[in-house]
């Protein structure tokens, strides 16, 4: 399976007929993708908790091992992402394309140590637990924001 170019032509959208001119969302392709993205972010997740977990084990800092886990994870979800999860991409340039796909991991990354902050410190949760809580809330925003800004097929018109 190879992953869709800029260049390929939208497919058919059957809803868009319901508002001439509207991009409409495929509900069935948005669904396969949510589901493969959950695939990706659990390979992305076993990646990241492997390497938090190690980490602490070695003695590193919670925040610490958070980072290094978190970017571990990113490597995996943006290569699973482009190659099996979105039927478009918005950017033409894969450099700029990782780039932003980078900084909403970014925007994750200070979710999570927020969160975290919150939950271990200040609540006195077990770090690994925490984690855990904390990985889900951030893949709904991760989703959310990759799929609007890189992953949907932007007008000819705009």
């Amino acid at each position: 399976m190879t992953a869709p170019s800029c260049a390929d032509p939208p497919r058919g959208n059957p809803l868009a007929a319901a508002k001439p001119g509207a991009d409409a969302i495929d509900l069935t392709r948005a669904g396969r993708e949510f589901l493969a993205y959950f695939a990706c972010s659990a390979l992305g997740l076993a990646t990241d908790l492997a390497i938090y977990s190690g980490l602490l084990a070695l003695g590193l800092s919670w925040s610490w091992a958070a980072a290094a886990g978190f970017c571990g994870g990113l490597l995996v979800v943006y290569a699973g992402s482009v190659r099996f999860v979105f039927a478009h991409r918005a950017l033409r340039n894969p450099r700029t394309e990782f780039v932003l796909f980078a900084a909403i991991g970014a925007w994750g990354l200070l979710l999570t140590e927020a969160l975290l902050w919150l939950l271990v410190e200040q609540l006195a949760w077990s770090a690994v637990p925490a984690k855990v809580l904390t990985a889900g809330a951030v893949f709904c925003s991760n989703f959310g924001l990759r799929k609007l800004m890189l992953f949907t097929p932007r007008s000819r018109g705009r």
